[in-house]
């Protein structure tokens, strides 16, 4: 594929910018020296405020998880409660301190607010209904927060500890009759007061707000309204030392400020030299390739690879709800092949016939253990909690193996960590730290059996044995149409694209800081077969001025006619490793590549996930792309085959084009993929 069109071919020199400078200083011409300019009387105007002081209130919307059984000393509900929800109010007196157009800056927040809720009723043993609710859950809380303007404007955002003191601790327990019969005496309600209740309690929040001014710079004493929201996450929020109570606040409020700016002296009379400069357009580059049709619809027969890890929310030791979990009548019914009929409860939408194989791995585990009854497995809990957590989720996963598939307890050994085998967190690491214990919360399924395991692989750490699937192939990634600017990362704040057909319908899409960027034809072409367009780039200097760059492309709509069979590997690594594991390269060279037919094409798609720098994660991707193209080349060599032609992408972190989506951390280890696509000649 070559570029249509490209405008100035100078490269992004090292002195550019110097070179801009020196262009700016030479044309700036000094129009006029010594320009009286007369300034009349006017009304005194001052500062905006550095100090400001106030009021806060609002509301608090409290999320409770975990379990609540125990509620005092001398009582426990014959039933636990779990997930609870309330709105509790909240007042603050208010301080802060920023400096008029600077970032940074102080606030301090202390004052009384409710953490209230009512928990989801349960039902007993006797089958009456139970509800608890405390509407006296209260704390003192002092927050100090650093406070960031990140434009200098009226927007901010800040974040800081949270140190909270509790004042009042009372619970309502109600529990009803059996409806099946109702003339039976009622337990009387309890008013009681939570034990083993936390003094104090240190945790976090982040918050955002924007500054509304109702005063004119005329007046002295100004005020701002200011409303705001703020995320109180559950770290550090266990109210009680006892259970597993915890609790996430999201809370929404205003605030009125005051505050006294200092008057601005204005001279009677001055002098103003006035200097035109005219400024030097930044050099870009704007490049469209556009794609040849392909004409092929790809049915993809997919060796789907099984992640051995069972990942557990934080707070809690339930397998998660997204996935599946059978009745133990369904056992008798269950396929692999089949797998389509029982999809996850929350399934993200990208790639759902792939997310649907893992989201059964229990399933595909139990299913293989019945049919080869000497195999045996090792469950390792992993939890930040410490060995014991840890446990009680490989409990959890031993618990349903037993009661649905009527595994011998015997054949499943289990044992509790702080820290998986394999961590994602690392020594020393400061960024993303909640993405990456998320990923280490977990059970990771452990097998020497060879019946359950990927071909060629042995002990502990290896993948269980993959998945085949068929699917039908949406429009492939070759079929894109890519836009480059070279230069737009420094010489632009963002760029976007308006593409114009031959009747003059105008598409936008944007805006972008990358300088690449691919778009699927059929997003520009809709039901067109092909069309001729006019495709402007504006791009938006950092100082606010606007490059307009033309060119025209022939797009070409990626439509399938002649049916083909594609075949389709994955390589799965972890955490910012890019060297193929040495059991894979087995794999690779006597599984894979004897499958690459005579003159087939193989095209090699090397992904990230969303942790660490964009740029790295690009780096990433293409190494671990042309580590895979190495093993499969090496493989063809001994095989004396030179005939097949190779393709090798790295996408890095970009979520248009990644295989899963990053919102769990099965999603994320997916996504740390290289996915290897065999074509047969056309």
């Amino acid at each position: 594929m070559k570029p249509i069109t490209n405008f100035k071919k100078g490269s992004r020199n090292a002195w550019f910018p110097y070179k801009l400078t020196i262009k700016s200083v030479v044309i700036s011409v000094l129009i006029l020296t010594g320009l009286q300019v007369s300034v009349q009387a006017q009304e005194a105007k001052f500062t905006k405020p550095s100090w400001w002081f106030g009021a806060a209130g609002g509301a608090n919307f409290n999320f409770y998880q975990g379990t609540t059984q125990q509620l005092t000393n001398d009582f426990m509900v014959p039933t636990a409660f779990h997930d609870g929800q309330g709105i509790g109010l909240f007042a603050f007196p208010v301080m802060e301190f920023h400096r008029p157009g600077s970032m940074l800056g102080f606030m301090l927040q202390a004052g009384y607010e409710s953490r209230r809720a009512a928990w989801d009723q349960v039902t007993t043993p006797c089958n009456c209904p139970a509800d608890l609710e405390t509407d006296h859950l209260a704390y003192i809380t002092v927050e100090p927060s650093i406070r960031f303007a990140p434009f200098k404007s009226n927007f901010y955002i800040y974040g800081g500890p949270r140190l909270a003191f509790n004042v009042d601790k009372r619970f309502l327990y109600e529990q009803g009759i059996n409806p099946a019969y109702p003339n039976q005496p009622a337990t009387p309600d309890v008013n009681g007061v939570f034990s083993d209740m936390n003094k104090s309690v240190i945790s976090m929040q982040i918050g955002a707000g924007y500054d509304i001014s109702l005063s004119a710079d005329t007046k002295q004493t100004q005020v701002v309204l200011s409303p705001f929201v703020a995320y109180h996450p559950y770290f550090g929020q266990d109210p009680r030392s006892i259970e597993s109570w915890n609790l996430t606040t999201v809370r929404a409020g205003v605030a009125l400020k005051f505050g006294r700016g200092k008057k601005i002296e204005t001279p009677e009379e001055v002098y103003v030299p006035a200097v035109i400069v005219v400024a030097v357009e930044p050099e870009v580059t704007f490049a469209v390739t556009a794609p040849k049709n392909v004409p092929v619809e790809r049915r993809v027969r997919e060796t789907f690879p099984i992640r051995n890890y069972v990942f557990f929310n934080l707070g809690s030791t339930e397998i998660p709800n997204r996935y599946v979990k059978l009745r133990k009548a369904q056992v008798k019914d269950f396929r692999e092949d089949q797998l389509e009929v029982l999809t996850p409860k929350e399934l993200t939408g990208r790639s759902k016939r792939q997310m649907t194989v893992y989201y059964n791995v229990l399933n595909i585990l139990g299913d293989r253990m019945v049919k080869y009854p000497a195999s045996t497995i090792i469950l390792v809990g992993s939890s930040e909690k410490g060995p014991k957590d840890g446990r009680a989720m490989a409990e959890s996963v031993k618990t349903y193996l037993i009661d649905i598939f009527g595994i011998d307890a015997s054949r499943i050994a289990i044992e509790g960590r702080s820290k998986p085998k394999i961590p994602s967190e690392q020594p020393g690491g400061k960024l993303e730290l909640d993405l990456l214990r998320e990923g280490d919360r977990r059970v990771s399924i452990e097998s020497t059996s060879p019946a359950l395991l990927m071909e060629f692989q042995s002990g502990p750490d290896s993948p269980l044995k993959p998945v085949e699937i068929i699917d039908i192939q949406v429009a492939p990634i070759e079929s894109y149409v890519s836009f480059n600017v070279a230069g737009a990362d420094t010489a632009f704040s963002s760029w976007t694209l308006e593409i114009e057909d031959e009747q003059g319908k105008v598409q936008k899409f944007g805006p972008y800081t990358k300088e690449k960027v691919s778009i699927p034809g059929k997003s520009i072409l809709g039901d067109r077969a092909k069309g001729d367009y006019k495709i402007s780039m504006i791009g938006q200097t950092k100082s606010g001025k606007v490059i307009r760059k033309e060119t025209s492309a022939q797009l070409v709509l990626w439509k399938p006619a002649v049916a083909e069979e594609m075949m389709r590997f994955s390589v799965i690594y972890e955490f910012n490793n890019s060297k193929a594991i040495s059991i894979y390269e087995k794999y690779l060279t006597a599984i894979v590549t004897p499958k690459i037919p005579k003159n087939g094409t193989v095209i090699i798609h090397g992904h990230t996930d969303i942790i660490g720098g964009e740029d790295n994660n690009l780096k990433l991707s293409l190494a671990r792309a042309n580590d895979v193209r190495g093993i499969l080349e090496n493989g063809l060599a001994k095989a004396g085959r030179t005939d097949v032609k190779f393709e090798v992408h790295g996408f890095g972190e970009d979520q248009s084009l990644a295989p899963f989506e990053n919102k769990f951390p099965e999603e994320r280890f997916y996504n740390r993929t290289v996915i290897i696509d065999i074509i047969p000649k056309k």
